[in-house]
């Protein structure tokens, strides 16, 4: 079965009672047994509760895993993994990161002993020397979030499961329909909902799947523990969101691809970031794992400074000035003021993230459209004379500039 089909109908059985064909919302906290001597199926809704059962079973079959696991956001599933851990524990984390993951390593987790390492893993053997006795987890992003590195997920998955580690990917940004870790050899996937599979900027959620069995009975016994379970109404609009996902996806990475051609020859841009494009340093990679979508997400660095970058990024009229990432809107930021301020200058610094940088969430609106108004951006806050767009031929395989 592909994928678009799993989307709409796997977990989203017609309700047996009415025949309605969209499962309905289970807002219940709590369940009674439907007999005396009877065991209901849930019985509080920390621990079990049908609407996020349903979007569970959606997910797993998506990344083709043997469960999965919904959370309250993205930051409490990536806390539901980093809990398999314990004092003592060392973990290796790319150096192309979200702030937020980058946060609860180094400012959370450090405060009970685990220790982290920042290693580019586009340098295998850097992976490699960074291994120590204690090691247990290699966490990556792919694409990294926000210079979208790439990383071979099958080459990292040997060096960890030789070294009796686990294999955590974010796959947040190239979504089940670009790459299924878990089937390259990674233990978890883990995906902010709030993003892609939501795509709405109408809900906030997290998951976790695993090729395990063993442990997603660990994973969930912690999750039910400390209860960061996705609500029911966010389950049932990441439900929806899902069935249009690769859709949306798409189209989107279509769009992505323009975007990202009209800025590589823009003169006021230094540098983009995109895994589409043949000047990406992973692009051999890309063409390998992300089955030819290289993502809706473009970052690009200024000709300008701190304060210029900020400008601009308030000079859109379509793309709209926040963080997150993956809805059917534009969004623009700048990484070092918003999405990744809680970096130490640094590791900022040191890790690429440059002052001039700017993140692109390329939504559905006209790939036109989109360009113009960067264009205006580019004029009013840098007084860049506009960079000549065709009206006709948008043709993806062409190339933008045929």
């Amino acid at each position: 079965m592909h994928l678009s089909t799993r989307s709409i109908h796997i977990g989203n059985e017609k309700d047996p009672l009415t025949g309605a064909v969209i499962p309905p919302l289970y807002l219940a906290a709590t369940f009674a047994p439907p007999g005396e001597f009877s065991e209901a199926a849930f019985d509080y809704s920390r621990s079990g509760n049908p609407t996020r059962a349903g979007l569970e079973t959606t997910l797993a079959a998506l990344e083709e895993g043997v469960g999965a696991l919904a959370y309250a956001s993205g930051m409490a599933a990536i806390h539901g993994a980093l809990m398999l851990l314990k004092s003592g524990d060392h973990v290796i984390a790319g150096t192309d990161i979200y702030g937020g993951t980058y946060r609860i390593l180094h400012k959370i987790l450090s405060r009970v002993g685990i220790e982290t390492s920042l290693v580019p893993f586009d340098d295998l053997e850097a992976v490699e020397a960074a291994i120590r006795p204690t090691t247990r987890m290699i966490w990556a992003e792919n694409p990294g979030n926000p210079l979208l590195s790439l990383v071979d997920i099958e080459a990292l998955a040997e060096i960890a499961h030789r070294h009796d580690a686990l294999l955590a990917v974010d796959n947040t940004f190239a979504t089940p329909v670009a790459t299924q870790p878990l089937k390259l050899g990674a233990d978890i996937v883990m995906h902010s909902a709030t993003k892609f599979l939501g795509g709405h900027s109408d809900l906030l959620g997290g998951a976790l799947v695993v090729r395990d069995k063993a442990l997603l009975k660990e994973l969930y016994f912690i999750q039910n523990a400390t209860g960061g379970v996705m609500a029911p109404l966010d389950c049932y609009l990441c439900a929806r969101g899902i069935k249009t996902l690769e859709v949306r996806f798409r189209e989107q990475c279509k769009s992505a691809l323009w975007i990202a051609q009209f800025l590589e020859n823009h003169p006021a841009v230094k540098k983009v970031f995109y895994p589409g494009l043949p000047s990406h340093p992973q692009y051999d990679i890309a063409q390998k794992q992300l089955r030819g979508l290289y993502g809706a997400v473009v970052s690009f660095e200024l000709k300008a400074d701190f304060l210029a970058t900020k400008r601009f990024i308030s000079a859109t009229r379509l793309f709209q000035r926040a963080v997150s990432v993956g809805a059917v809107e534009s969004l623009i930021e700048q990484p070092a003021s918003m999405s990744h301020a809680s970096y130490d200058k640094a590791d900022r610094v040191k890790a690429g993230i440059d002052d001039g940088l700017i993140r692109l969430s390329i939504g559905l609106e006209h790939v036109q459209d989109l360009i113009e108004d960067l264009q205006g951006a580019f004029q009013h806050t840098l007084n860049h004379e506009a960079v000549h767009t065709p009206e006709v031929n948008w043709d993806l395989e062409a190339g933008y500039f045929s």
